[in-house]
């Protein structure tokens, strides 16, 4: 993967960046997603934000080899710090779990005002960012799942808003499986859900053979109830 030709996870995200957008990629790693960006003229503008001090290293030396420290600017920091309120206007978050990706969006939520798009790719545990986008005013516009390298990546791609209200049930499959996802049930969306199913139900197995406690009795309530839900969409 370079700045050229990009994995095709992170192509699928750059996709949904719109054109024109004032750039925030935060977890940067080595910038490849907003070279690959200012590159192909979809955004004048972008900042790559890094924790990590190794990777900070490479990004800035990734922006330098290329040419474009006049477009992207490379800065050290947790999270949204790296970036000012009206900075912005799409912010990309990346190959990190679900819920470090909840907490970067809590933890800098004053930044966001003037965000119009975010376009998130947990790889793990999206259920929690789509619970946070509801209960922040965000709604999903678009999602996207794709298998590379053996491995499952979904993408949620978020504007503000505010969500149509739903049945209870209804919502609680939409937050577990994605609006979108559930409606296209792509093969590879029934391929993570089957491999889903069989690791839970190997959890309830064992909780099954566990000294019966209250903690006990709640996860396996907690897993029939999703296993129940994943057997139904699989179904149909």
């Amino acid at each position: 993967m370079n700045t050229e030709k990009l994995s095709q996870r992170l192509e699928a995200v750059a996709n949904y960046i719109p054109k024109g957008s004032r750039l925030a990629d935060i977890g940067s790693d080595h910038a490849y997603l907003p070279c690959h960006v200012v590159k192909k003229g979809l955004v004048s503008f972008a900042i790559a934000g890094e924790v990590v001090e190794g990777p900070f290293q490479s990004a800035k030396k990734q922006v330098e080899m290329e040419g474009l420290n006049n477009q992207i600017t490379v800065r050290k920091g947790n999270g949204l710090k790296v970036i000012s309120s009206g900075e912005v206007d799409c912010i990309t978050i990346a190959g990190m779990g679900g819920a470090l990706i909840t907490n970067i969006l809590e933890e800098g939520k004053e930044k966001l005002s003037s965000t119009k798009r975010l376009v998130l790719q947990p790889n793990i545990s999206a259920v929690t960012i789509r619970n946070w986008l509801l209960n922040n005013g965000w709604v999903l516009i678009a999602e996207e799942i794709l298998e590379e390298d053996d491995k499952i990546y979904e993408i949620l791609v978020a504007e503000q808003g505010t969500a149509t209200s739903k049945p209870s049930e209804v919502l609680q499959k939409e937050l577990l499986f994605g609006p979108f996802l559930l409606e296209q049930k792509s093969d590879i969306f029934k391929k993570k859900w089957l491999i889903e199913l069989n690791n839970w139900k190997r959890i309830l197995d064992q909780l099954s053979r566990a000294t019966k406690t209250e903690e006990t009795v709640n996860k396996k309530s907690v897993l029939i109830k999703k296993i129940e839900m994943v057997e139904e969409v699989l179904r149909h």
